[in-house]
């Protein structure tokens, strides 16, 4: 056996890794302290506590990019065979180990720079955008930022010294098979399972895998969300992810005749209602609350009593629209569309390489005028990415199952049951400064669809499997209601209730193209004259932003893909994307755009079950919509693309 040299560590196989991964994760720290020293004056208001608070919440994003660019790595070290020890595997490990490590800290350095040209981490979009350049000018780049160089080689050299440093104990080599090959299976499935878990961000109960927008959650300004993230991690996380493409269909002029999403809300040709005029907001969020859920929006199927008879009831004394859209599919979809009037387009905002971008929000106007705000969802803290995108938006507060606080009330899948988190939310307002802006979104009707044991058999089961939570909520909303209905903030405020998407039902006609989105949207404000029943005025998630701000009576310069609901000359319709096709309601009719023409045109008032394609039988209208859907195509990418969704 070869004498061990005194200046080096030497340790089991399992110690061994995780001692080299520690050391990517010094290298990725280093990496990043030397972006935010080399763009200093970049980031304002930065102490030194902020900054390495924001150092240390990006060791998780770093653990995601580890985790991916040291598959190999890890389980070279984790396979149970003895061969792992040979002297030449090791050394072909290590190989392994510095090619996919130096490429990770050429793409953190690199991005020291570049940074400075494009304002946000590098993601996948730049093959794109080099696809054509000249090799000329990486060569340019490392003559003309030689320090940069120079750190990318030293840092290299530091990795490549301390790699070394870390030698492979053989001694469990001399276990028998029998304890040998079991403990090192053992040992294999808990590291692969933790690597999966650190490639996710987490294992946490509804948790989907961390993105570039989680990293919102712990910032104060959008600049400071790149100090958070490693460029690994932002490349790893867009791969798949199309970058849009800008659209010159239309000149400026053009553009802006045809829809313009910059505008000012205007109450002079509105129905006022000056007694929602400073008045508290609170937005709801139904999980899957879809229109035919409603008995009152489906009068016209006989027998139907649908599963919310509260909403029902609430509908006799608030403004409730019948023909509302949702602009996504997803839960992930719905809060830009409610809170920042940015549609889910072919490209969702908040998964998107812009989700980073600049925005307006409910909040941060409303906060111009005073308002507090606090966004609730009893899911675990960081779920959805939901923390993060509230925190890009101005929300002041963030309540999660963390601020909840009793793990009794956890359903199991989700996070808390409606109506227990509901009430917490009313107790929670109880403490707030008037005016303010909170939004809740609910979680019980998702699948898998359960209810409290207590409420087994309460509510009706319906024929599908959502139908008996729907209830629940339904009823949890009853009783949040009456528990606000006696505090005094309650007649001082507007509520709203929408939808995060629909679901596929039932009944026919919901299982169309134009079904699949139909959500209701309800306006309620009590002691007001707000109290109506619209049943032909097209509205859509983006509309709640220029709404809520138009009832208020608030005049801001904003920019949202939606409208003032109640202004009759503003022009109504509803925009989505669904499998390929960009999707636009206009009054009767829906016309489908893909691959740069018109699919499909049909009258969904008369044909619900969209039977008869109408595309070339009304030509003036088709080539109308069609240029509405091209304009709405064309703001929506080139103000992604050049970070354009705030004044």
């Amino acid at each position: 056996m070869r004498r061990k040299k005194k200046s080096a560590i030497w340790g089991n196989i399992y110690l061994v890794l995780l001692m080299r991964l520690l050391l990517v994760f010094a290298i990725y720290t280093i990496t990043r302290l030397l972006f935010y020293l080399l763009n200093q004056s970049l980031f304002a208001d930065m102490s030194t506590g902020y900054l390495l608070s924001l150092m240390w919440h990006g060791l998780r994003f770093d653990a995601t990019a580890i985790a991916y660019t040291n598959s190999l790595v890890i389980l070279m070290h984790i396979i149970p065979f003895r061969f792992r020890y040979n002297r030449a595997y090791q050394k072909v490990l290590g190989i392994i180990f510095y090619v996919v490590n130096t490429i990770g800290i050429i793409l953190n350095m690199v991005d020291t720079v570049y940074y400075r040209f494009t304002m946000k981490r590098t993601t996948t979009g730049v093959f794109q955008e080099f696809e054509h350049e000249n090799p000329t000018s990486f060569i340019r780049f490392i003559w003309e930022y030689w320090y940069i160089t120079l750190i990318v080689i030293g840092l290299v050299f530091l990795m490549v010294w301390l790699y070394k440093k870390i030698r492979v104990d053989q001694s469990t080599m001399r276990l028998r098979n029998f304890i040998y090959y079991p403990l090192g299976l053992i040992a294999m499935a808990i590291i692969g399972y933790h690597t999966v878990g650190a490639m996710r961000g987490g294992f946490k109960p509804g948790t989907r895998p961390i993105t570039l927008s989680n990293a919102a959650e712990f910032i104060r300004k959008p600049e400071h969300r790149a100090i958070v993230l490693n460029t690994p991690f932002s490349i790893i996380r867009t791969i798949g992810k199309t970058r849009l493409e800008r659209k010159n269909y239309f000149s400026k002029d053009e553009l802006n005749q045809l829809f313009y999403a910059k505008h000012v809300p205007t109450n002079d040709t509105v129905p006022h209602y000056n007694q929602l005029a400073g008045r508290n907001v609170v937005i709801i969020i139904w999980e899957s609350f879809h229109k035919e859920w409603v008995g009152v929006l489906n009068k016209d199927v006989e027998g139907y009593a649908g599963y919310t008879p509260f909403i029902d009831s609430l509908s006799n004394h608030s403004y409730m629209f019948a023909r509302g859209y949702a602009n996504g599919r997803k839960s992930i979809d719905a809060l830009p569309s409610i809170i920042a009037g940015i549609p889910s387009g072919e490209n969702p905002f908040i998964s998107s390489h812009y989700s980073g971008n600049r925005i307006n929000s409910l909040a941060s106007v409303l906060k111009k005028k005073g308002y507090q705000s606090a966004f609730f969802h009893g899911a675990p803290n960081g779920s959805m990415g939901f923390s993060a995108f509230m925190n890009q938006a101005g929300f002041d507060q963030y309540f999660g199952m963390t601020e909840y606080g009793n793990k009794s009330d956890f359903d199991g899948h989700w996070g808390i049951w409606d109506e227990p988190y509901l009430q917490h939310m009313a107790y929670e307002l109880n403490n707030f400064k008037e005016p303010f802006l909170a939004s809740v979104f609910t979680l019980t009707s998702h699948d898998p669809y359960v209810v409290p044991p207590k409420y087994n058999g309460v509510f009706p089961k319906g024929e599908m499997p959502i139908h008996e939570p729907v209830g629940y909520s339904d009823n949890a909303l009853r009783k949040f209601f009456e528990t606000a209905a006696k505090e005094e903030w309650y007649n001082n405020t507007l509520f709203i209730i929408t939808a995060d998407h629909a679901v596929s039902g039932a009944l026919p006609q919901y299982k169309t193209a134009e079904g699949a989105f139909t959500i209701p949207v309800l306006f309620y404000a009590p002691g007001s004259d707000l109290v109506g029943f619209n049943d032909s005025t097209v509205v859509q998630q983006t509309d709640i932003f220029p709404t809520t701000l138009a009832l208020l009576g608030v005049d801001e310069n904003i920019v949202s893909f939606g409208n003032n609901m109640f202004d009759p000359y503003a022009p109504h319709f509803a925009y989505n994307y669904y499998n390929g096709a960009h999707q636009l309601i206009q009054g009767e009719w829906m016309l489908q755009f893909m691959n740069e023409s018109t699919i499909g045109l049909y009258n969904v008032v008369e044909d619900r079950l969209m039977k008869n394609n109408l595309v070339g039988k009304h030509p003036v209208l088709q080539a109308e919509m069609e240029q509405l859907v091209k304009a709405l195509i064309q703001q929506y990418n080139n103000r992604l693309i050049d970070n354009e969704l705030a004044p």
